[in-house]
């Protein structure tokens, strides 16, 4: 009986961990990777195709609506005048449940505007939600916050 017990146990929970495989690892931070270089390249062509179409954009406490909202009225117009965007201390967890992606990302970035001197240092940090449809991982949900760094402790790079 306990054998029964056990194999029925593991159908159960099999689907779950099964689907969290390294394809879909890799699928899921390659999405991710490729809006950060987006971001850095200063250029948003094509990255609609990385969002569902049915999306939402939350940056710092404002809901932005769509990914299209979010390029149009916001992150595009503000990359205009950005001289240099670059990411640092990046770090990602991911957790995949089925179809579903949950990500965390961890992150420093820098900003320099094409007309003030000063370089903008901020400590973000990036939740999304991704969704699995025809094979394809896209975003759904992205909320976004950063805040001024806390110095670095003596010593550390």
């Amino acid at each position: 009986m306990s054998k029964v017990l056990l194999l029925a146990a593991a159908l159960f929970v099999m689907p779950a961990w099964a689907s969290d495989t390294p394809d879909d690892s890799a699928a899921v931070r390659s999405v991710l990777e490729s809006y950060k270089q987006a971001l850095e390249r200063r250029d948003l062509t094509g990255v609609e195709r990385l969002f569902a179409p049915e999306n939402e954009v939350i940056e710092s406490g404002k809901v932005e609506g769509s990914y299209a909202d979010y390029r149009d009225h916001h992150i595009g117009p503000e990359l205009g005048h950005v001289e240099s965007f670059a990411f640092s201390d990046y770090r990602v967890t991911l957790r995949i449940e089925g179809n579903i992606a949950l990500a965390t990302e961890t992150y420093r970035y820098s900003i320099r505007l094409k007309d003030k001197p000063d370089v903008i240092e901020r400590q973000g940090v990036a939740t999304s939600v991704l969704k699995k449809s025809d094979g394809v991982w896209r975003i759904v949900s992205m909320h976004s916050s950063s805040r001024v760094p806390k110095p670095k402790p003596a010593g550390t790079p």
